[in-house]
């Protein structure tokens, strides 16, 4: 992936300004449809309804109702991009966060995994299904006989990539490397197979892609209820910003299920949105975030990764000039 399509908007109201984010991975988001720009210009008409009111007819644009989310939020805030003050924003405390080891030829992303164990990451994040799984196999060996689960959180993704046929015995090849989780091992809407592998599964089973597109608070309820996964994964621009994001965590806590919060390559604006917002949830485990370096474009701000932490560094300064939304 070498482009990321995002909007912005931004608020303006009586001397003050705001902004939020709305960003769309093709072929994964909800609302890649043919209407997006359509919807998002209708908005911006109709920006007079006001968050909640927008937000609940922006039901199947879930990356709208996060950038309208966060642009209100912005607007109402003293700092239009301190929008959840708390210890974190004031740099005393930090996020734990997975390192994120992307997919490629075995050499590549052993040199990765080397990084982030350098870096001081505590988990990392391995993408498989995209490569042989038996080098693939061989890669989690590599790091099990250098660093044991007490040393390494391992947690692996799918995204899918298996077969419903072969997904259980794939997932018994991988109990002995004593991993964390594994992301959508096979595609969503399998939801008879994905309840079986929930049930029989040797480790947890997290979903993620399986939660895209479900919009109603009685559809999250039943898909949780139907498949019972050992965790769901949030990324608010996928689920309906930080208040459809809420209702999946009551749901899981309601049902025991863990949950974890991640970004869906947001740039920094949106980055730092998300990383406010989850520190206030007090989870311990660690989170999907800090993948804004990937951009070469990106704007600089006071969030930094160290020692597989993410801190937000008061005293630096946004490199942001309103004036290029004009």
């Amino acid at each position: 992936m070498t482009t990321k399509e995002t909007w912005f908007l931004v608020l303006e109201e009586d001397g003050k300004w705001g902004i939020g984010e709305c960003g769309i991975l093709r072929g994964l988001s909800a609302d890649d449809r043919p209407d997006y720009k359509t919807k998002l210009h209708w908005v911006c008409e109709n920006i007079h309804l006001g968050e909640r009111t927008l937000w609940e007819a922006l039901m199947e644009f879930p990356s709208i109702q996060f950038g309208v989310e966060m642009a209100f939020l912005s607007l109402k805030s003293e700092n239009p991009f301190l929008l959840f003050p708390s210890d974190f924003t004031n740099g005393s405390q930090s996020i734990v966060i997975n390192g994120l080891v992307w997919m490629g030829e075995p050499s590549f992303m052993k040199a990765q995994i080397e990084e982030k164990i350098a870096q001081g990451f505590s988990c990392i994040k391995l993408k498989i299904g995209a490569i042989d799984f038996d080098k693939e196999l061989a890669l989690l060996g590599y790091i099990r006989t250098h660093f044991s689960e007490n040393q390494i959180e391992i947690r692996v993704d799918a995204n899918g990539a298996f077969n419903s046929n072969e997904a259980l015995h794939k997932l018994n090849q991988l109990t002995g490397f004593k991993l964390h989780s594994i992301e959508q091992p096979i595609a969503k809407n399998n939801t008879d197979t994905m309840t079986e592998l929930c049930r029989t599964t040797p480790f947890p089973i997290a979903l993620d892609e399986e939660l895209i597109g479900v919009f109603s608070l009685a559809d999250k309820e039943q898909l949780l209820k139907d498949i019972q996964p050992q965790y769901i994964i949030l990324k608010p621009s996928f689920v309906g910003g930080f208040r459809g994001t809420q209702e999946w965590i009551t749901l899981a806590d309601k049902y025991k299920i863990g949950w974890w919060i991640t970004s869906a390559l947001e740039s920094n604006i949106g980055l730092n949105a998300i990383a406010q917002w989850t520190y206030l949830q007090n989870s311990k485990m660690p989170q999907g975030l800090g993948t804004g370096a990937l951009y070469t474009n990106n704007f600089d701000c006071p969030l930094e990764v160290e020692k597989g932490q993410l801190w937000y560094r008061k005293d630096a300064n946004w490199h942001f000039d309103k004036a290029i939304f004009s």
